[in-house]
């Protein structure tokens, strides 16, 4: 098998446009995924059929190397690399040897919502990152985000997200077309002026959202809102970080509606 060793060949030089702005994926229509794990939920999940290509090196495990032999069986390009260049497109401090480009695909909104997150003006990659994770994980049915939350197509969200790119839709919309998805939903917006999320009825068919870190909710989101819901917290602490204070109200939502009666 050749093994591409050259930073101009064509594959490369996209692999690095894709990993580095938010303006040569929308163009280009496609994302990078790297490593063992989240090639897989690639593979298993909704975006089997998304793979352009994959490009892989001589450090790669088994359990890799028994992925790439079964993409390959289904057709998809594989192409093997140099170590020293995979090493040079990684965002990891230690690389697992395997990076797939992947094509963009609207997973579909069901007609039925009753659990939404909103998340508003996030501009931390890991943050974002891990509240899509953690609505993943709380059956959220789909995640809205408006134009001013940072891509979470950016490899750092992609590795953050921990797959959850591959399980739930993601939809960057318009603040118009916000308000028409959130139709004859309760919208609760997470504030520390707001009522005890405690305290609040959260098992009606409801939207919550989250903002941003340093500004938090934009106008547009204060607008939008119903209700306005907060953390109970002891001592001196002013405020959680985005993706926990999300973490803890997603898992609230699933937790009342869980409970008897």
């Amino acid at each position: 098998m050749t093994v591409i060793t050259s930073s101009q060949n064509s594959k490369i030089k996209l692999v690095r446009a894709l990993m580095g702005r938010a303006k040569e994926r929308r163009e280009a229509n496609a994302f990078v995924v790297e490593g063992v794990r989240l090639v897989e939920e690639a593979e298993t999940g909704r975006f089997a059929g998304r793979f352009r290509f994959v490009l892989y090196d001589d450090s790669l495990n088994d359990r890799g190397r028994s992925q790439v032999e079964r993409l390959k069986s289904r057709g998809v390009d594989i192409e093997m690399v140099s170590e020293d260049l995979m090493k040079s497109l990684s965002e990891t401090e230690t690389p697992q040897g395997i990076l797939a480009v992947l094509q963009f695909s609207k997973l579909p909104i069901t007609n039925s919502l009753n659990f939404v997150l909103i998340l508003d003006q996030i501009r931390d990659p890991g943050n974002l990152g891990t509240l899509l994770r953690t609505a993943a994980a709380t059956g959220v049915q789909a995640v809205l985000l408006p134009p001013e939350t940072t891509d979470t197509f950016a490899p750092k969200v992609v590795r953050s997200g921990m797959g959850a790119h591959f399980r739930l839709p993601i939809q960057t919309m318009e603040w118009n077309e916000i308000r028409e998805q959130t139709k004859g939903l309760q919208v609760y917006l997470a504030d520390m002026d707001g009522q005890s999320c405690w305290e609040t009825d959260l098992r009606k068919p409801l939207a919550l959202i989250i903002g941003g870190e340093a500004e938090g909710a934009s106008d547009e989101a204060r607008k939008l809102a119903t209700q306005k819901i907060s953390i109970p917290m002891s001592g001196n602490v002013e405020s959680l970080n985005a993706g926990v204070a999300g973490s803890v109200l997603m898992f609230e939502v699933v937790r009342q509606r869980k409970s008897v009666g």
